[in-house]
């Protein structure tokens, strides 16, 4: 019996000794393909993409961003939702459908807090298209009218209104979206190791180029519009993740000595108001996690928990000012082990 599991151990030694060695050369073959680094602009922001690949595939990722802009870009005018806004007739591409089915779905878990129909009210307060003055309460009033994401819905390859006012805004999810493009575009070039930022929206995979898995900044709120200040509050752990980060603190502006945020609240027309500073959300996929943070901003902290209960595929990192002012934080129990410092 032992002379018979001797023999059959000497046959196996060879396929093992010949395994070992292929994974060898493997680990080699990939820690000698060189990490290419791209960016660019794209969506009005900029983008930085770093991934391990033989080939320099920007033009390839360029393509990708054009194909989002052409679809949910309210600043080019040729795109499929500046026509669904102009009531132009066009047939909508895979990629407002996939967008906009996933925008409603979370407009209903959040109660509206995200809602891609509020766009008359952002440009009413100066944070679209074009500037604006401090508006009436009669003028939220009247546009509050075109603003609910039920007010809308997909009828085949068409977009049905219950009013042709209604516009639609995808810039709370559509960084998000273009980021997971180009992900998808390296999964099919089966690169494995890449991160992924547009605009703050990030998509990471594998290791960075120091063979580590890829951490990533949260930003310390601090008043900044002119996006100067670098602070980070934390590092995250986000390798095999989407991270997207919702914040009060850079975009706004004073009038009258108010200070205004860009985040607008669907229900009440106005800018929030709340001690809510900035939200980072972790998931599977950028556009989800884009979309949440930006909910959770409109929400305020205490509801957006109530949310994280029922959706454990997401996890967050909230910044807040106690009634004293000063910066305290909160994060979901799951994301404790991706916290590096």
């Amino acid at each position: 019996m032992n002379n018979k599991t001797n023999k059959k151990l000497l046959w196996q030694l060879p396929f093992l000794a010949l395994l070992i060695i292929g994974s060898i050369f493997i680990i080699k073959q990939q820690r000698s393909t060189p990490y290419q680094h791209n960016e660019g602009q794209v969506f009005g922001t900029f983008y930085h993409i770093t991934y391990q690949s033989e080939q320099d595939l920007q033009k390839e990722i360029e393509a990708e961003l054009k194909k989002v802009d052409n679809s949910l870009s309210t600043f080019n005018k040729q795109s499929v939702i500046s026509k669904v806004n102009n009531n132009e007739p066009t047939n909508l591409d895979e990629l407002f459908i996939e967008v906009f089915d996933k925008a409603k779905a979370i407009s209903k878990e959040t109660n509206g807090a995200f809602d891609i129909t509020v766009a008359p009210l952002v440009n009413l307060w100066g944070f679209g298209f074009k500037q604006g003055k401090e508006p009436s309460k009669q003028k939220i009033d009247s546009l509050k009218q075109l603003v609910g994401y039920e007010k809308v819905s997909l009828i085949g390859k068409g977009i049905k209104k219950t009013d042709k006012r209604i516009m639609l805004d995808c810039s709370a999810i559509a960084k998000g979206y273009g980021s997971d493009m180009v992900a998808r575009l390296f999964r099919k070039y089966d690169i494995k190791n890449f991160m992924i930022e547009i605009g703050g929206e990030i998509v990471a995979s594998g290791n960075s180029e120091s063979r580590v898995p890829w951490k990533i900044g949260v930003n310390k709120p601090v008043e900044d519009s002119i996006n100067m200040n670098t602070e980070i509050q934390t590092v995250l752990n986000v390798t095999n993740k989407a991270m997207a980060t919702s914040g009060n603190y850079r975009n706004f502006y004073y009038k009258g000595g108010k200070r205004f945020a860009h985040t607008i609240d669907p229900k009440t027309g106005y800018p929030v108001q709340h001690s809510l500073l900035s939200a980072t959300v972790l998931t599977t996929d950028c556009a989800t996690a884009d979309a949440y943070a930006t909910a959770f901003m409109v929400m305020g902290i205490e509801e957006a928990k109530k949310v994280l209960e029922s959706h454990k595929e997401l996890m967050a990192y909230f910044i807040y000012a106690d009634n004293q002012g000063k910066l305290q934080v909160w994060y979901s129990p799951e994301l404790e082990k991706k916290i590096v410092q």
